[in-house]
């Protein structure tokens, strides 16, 4: 008997253990950053989502502005309770191969829910084939190439594509300007640059114009001279160019140096402060379509203006605004979900539906493109203004 009692008395405290220690397995995670809370509040839905930016390199206000959206929407976020989510950051800094080995880390061995990013079109296209594979939800905040959401059922974003901005930057250059013919420069060896190229040329013809020439460049590159002077030779009414800001901005500082002050008509890419801070006066002149206005007359865009700028000591850019609502989007999904669950949270995701956010009002098409309308901008006077 008295064994008996032995026996029972280690099996009452292994099982006390045993829920103790069952109990007791979120509380080791760590904060997310900018979290001042000391716990989860009391049912919430703890989640934790990759980001994959481009952090280091040319690209880097890229990833800054990415991060930068993501971080002010977490704080606000976890704040309000029903869901508390954990980021983990990776830099891609701007490369297919480092964009990948961080998307196979944040899936397998951190364990993330979902994923943000990475940056670029051409990032994306190897990374969204192993999520999709791995059911990770991926939400691309920056890519907007053809083609993106239908690499996988588990694959969305929530920046519009070049096939609608671009020609709604087209169309409002041409109305403004009585525009007949077209030069197009664009960077041969990015999947992003390529993408808007295509719908360039597509557009361009579509619409009537006379290409006078197309020409090309690559990643990096410094000099434009000999793509300019020829383009400057044929009397063009209009540049398009689909490029990345950083070498968008070197054409244009080029281009007005000497005497080539035509409109520009510029892609995603190309849709940023970034611009002016390198072109300076040379930037007046781009035209960009976009869903982010930061000077729109709107409560909500202009509260996150502020908050943004009070936090980062500068305004908020397209990048961070498309950052910011795609992680309130996924706060929503999981929200909608009740529970930190791959394929729950894809479901939950997929059946968004107007939601408002700064960019807008959002939903999601049946291949996980976002649906909105964008605002045509042009750079007048060292800032982005409406085009009209």
């Amino acid at each position: 008997m008295k064994n008996v009692k032995i026996l029972m008395l280690a099996l009452t405290m292994m099982m006390a253990m045993f829920l103790a220690a069952c109990g007791g397995g979120k509380t080791t995670e760590e904060k997310p950053a900018g979290d001042n809370t000391d716990s989860a509040s009391a049912g919430a839905v703890e989640a934790k989502i990759g980001v994959i930016a481009w952090m280091t390199g040319s690209g880097a206000g890229y990833g800054e502005a990415i991060t930068n959206g993501i971080n002010l929407a977490l704080d606000e976020i976890n704040a309000k309770g029903d869901v508390k989510i954990d980021l983990v950051v990776e830099d891609s800094a701007g490369k297919q191969e480092q964009a990948l080995s961080a998307a196979q880390k944040l899936i397998n061995s951190d364990n993330v829910v979902a994923l943000i990013g990475p940056t670029l079109s051409t990032e994306m296209n190897v990374v969204a084939p192993e999520a999709d594979l791995a059911g990770v939800p991926t939400m691309g905040t920056s890519t907007t190439a053809q083609g993106i959401p239908e690499i996988g059922d588990y694959i969305f974003r929530d920046s519009i594509p070049e096939s609608l901005a671009i020609p709604a930057a087209m169309q409002k250059a041409i109305d403004k300007y009585g525009v007949k013919k077209v030069a197009i420069m664009y960077g041969n060896d990015d999947v992003f640059t390529k993408s808007g190229f295509d719908t360039m040329k597509a557009t361009a013809e579509e619409m009537g114009l006379e290409i006078l020439t197309i020409e090309t460049f690559q990643k990096g590159q410094s000099d434009y001279n000999a793509q300019l002077t020829k383009i400057k030779s044929l009397n063009p009414d209009l540049i398009l160019a689909s490029a990345l800001y950083n070498e968008g901005a070197v054409i244009m500082d080029q281009a007005r140096k000497m005497g080539l002050n035509v409109p520009f008509v510029g892609g995603n890419g190309f849709n940023s402060p970034e611009v002016i801070k390198i072109a300076g006066d040379a930037a007046n002149g781009l035209i960009v379509a976009t869903p982010w206005f930061g000077a729109k007359e709107d409560a909500k865009v202009q509260d996150f203006v502020k908050k943004y700028t009070d936090k980062y000591g500068k305004e908020p850019d397209q990048f961070a605004a498309q950052a910011y609502d795609g992680l309130y989007l996924y706060a929503e999904a999981i929200k909608n979900a009740g529970e930190a669950d791959r394929d729950a949270v894809r479901d939950a995701l997929a059946e968004i539906k107007d939601f408002e956010g700064i960019l807008g009002t959002m939903s999601f098409d049946e291949v996980g493109d976002i649906v909105m309308e964008p605002t045509v901008l042009v750079i007048d006077g060292g800032q982005f203004k409406l085009f009209e």
